[in-house]
């Protein structure tokens, strides 16, 4: 696999989730989202680098990624990031089974 987020597509399509690949969510930025269900609005961002000083980590590529999270959350999406070491655990395909159940959605009654 390429890199986190190939391997979480293919992890997630071997258990019949199907996300949107490189998602332009935004009207007028060219911000993608590596994955995103559309009808229940969930974003999912896989974040390199964690342990190798990677864009995500450093003070100017994580002030842009909370502004891009910000406008995210103000246009109506839930976010899930992850690690590239939670996907290849299987952790972060836990998350989004659990963040896709029915009876999540909408929050806790």
């Amino acid at each position: 696999m390429a890199d986190g987020a190939d391997l979480l597509d293919f992890q997630l399509r071997a258990v019949g989730i199907t996300l949107e690949r490189e998602y332009r969510f935004h009207p007028s930025r060219l911000w993608r989202l590596d994955l995103a269900s559309l009808p229940e609005r969930l974003a999912v961002e896989v974040e390199g680098g964690v342990f190798t000083g990677g864009r995500h980590i450093r003070g100017t590529g994580f002030t842009r990624d909370c502004e891009k999270y910000a406008e995210l959350a103000i246009l109506g999406w839930r976010l899930i990031r992850v690690t590239t070491d939670q996907v290849r655990d299987g952790v972060a395909l836990g998350w989004i089974e659990r963040a896709l159940q029915p009876h999540r959605l909408g929050g806790v009654r």
